[in-house]
C-alpha cells in the first residue's frame, strides 16, 4: 500500500452519493499534492489503530473506521484489502516509524555493536509505548476468535523485526565475529530477549508513557554486553 494511491475518490461513500452534493466538500479541485495524500493516509491508519487499541479487534467494524476517518469503506478494501490488510498496515507503518532514518542493517558498515545499539534503542522504545503493550495484549486477548489477527501481528513485527536481524547476522564480516554453532535465527531471537529482559512484567503492570531514554539505553548496554559475551568468538 502506497499512501499517494490515496486520491478523491476517498470521500465517504454516503457523502459522494448524496444527489446534488458535491463529493468531498472542501477539497480543491484536481488531483491532491502528494503532501495531502499522506496526510490523509496517515490519519486513517491513525484512526483505525485508535480504534482497534480502543475498542478490541473484533468490535471495529469498516464502517466505523470509514466513517471516523471520512474515507469510503470500498477505498479501505480496495487499498488494504479488508480489515485484515488495513491492521497490518498500521503496524507496519507503526514500526516504521520508529526505524526511520536509521541505515541499513544489510549495508551499515559500523563496528557491529554500534549497529546493534542503534536498532535496539529504537526497538526497545517502540516497544515501550504503552500502545504497543495495549496491541500485544489485544492480540493475546483476541487470537481464539480471531486467529488472523495473531498471523498478522507476527508477519508485520516480530517476524520482519527476526528477518531483519538474521539477515544481519548473516553477512559474511558479521557471521566471522559469531560463534558458530549459532544460526542467525537464534542469534536474533536471543538478542531481542537480551534487550527486551523480563517482557512479561510490561504486560503484567503497564505503564503509562515509554520508558525514559537513559533507562532505555542502560538496558540495552547491559542487554549487549550479555548477547555479545555469549556469542562472540
Amino acid at each position: 500500500m502506497n499512501a499517494h494511491d490515496l486520491d478523491e475518490t476517498d470521500c465517504p461513500e454516503e457523502i459522494a452519493n448524496q444527489t446534488g452534493a458535491a463529493p468531498c466538500t472542501g477539497k480543491s479541485a484536481g488531483r491532491p499534492r502528494a503532501a495531502d495524500k499522506e496526510a490523509r493516509h496517515q490519519a486513517l491508519l491513525q484512526t483505525a489503530g485508535r480504534l482497534f487499541l480502543d475498542k478490541g479487534y473484533g468490535n471495529v467494524s469498516l464502517e466505523m473506521i470509514a466513517r471516523e476517518a471520512h474515507v469510503a469503506v470500498r477505498t479501505i478494501y480496495v487499498k488494504f484489502g479488508g480489515k485484515v490488510g488495513l491492521l497490518n498496515a498500521v503496524i507496519v507503518n507503526r514500526r516504521a516509524h520508529f526505524f526511520e532514518g536509521m541505515q541499513n542493517m544489510e549495508t551499515d558498515m559500523r563496528p557491529m555493536e554500534q549497529v546493534l545499539t542503534d536498532f535496539a534503542l529504537r526497538f526497545l522504545e517502540l516497544l515501550s509505548q504503552p500502545g504497543s503493550n495495549q496491541l500485544y495484549r489485544m492480540v493475546v486477548g483476541e487470537s481464539r476468535t480471531s486467529p488472523e489477527l495473531a498471523e498478522t501481528f507476527y508477519e508485520a513485527g516480530p517476524k520482519r523485526t527476526r528477518a531483519e536481524l538474521a539477515r544481519y547476522f548473516d553477512r559474511p564480516d558479521v557471521r566471522a565475529q559469531l560463534r558458530s554453532e549459532f544460526s542467525s535465527d537464534v542469534l536474533a531471537f536471543h538478542l531481542l530477549n537480551c534487550v527486551l529482559g523480563d517482557s512479561m512484567c510490561s504486560l503484567l503492570f503497564p505503564h503509562e508513557t515509554a520508558l525514559p531514554l537513559e533507562i532505555r539505553q542502560a538496558r540495552v548496554k547491559q542487554g549487549l554486553q550479555l548477547f555479545l559475551h555469549g556469542v562472540q568468538r
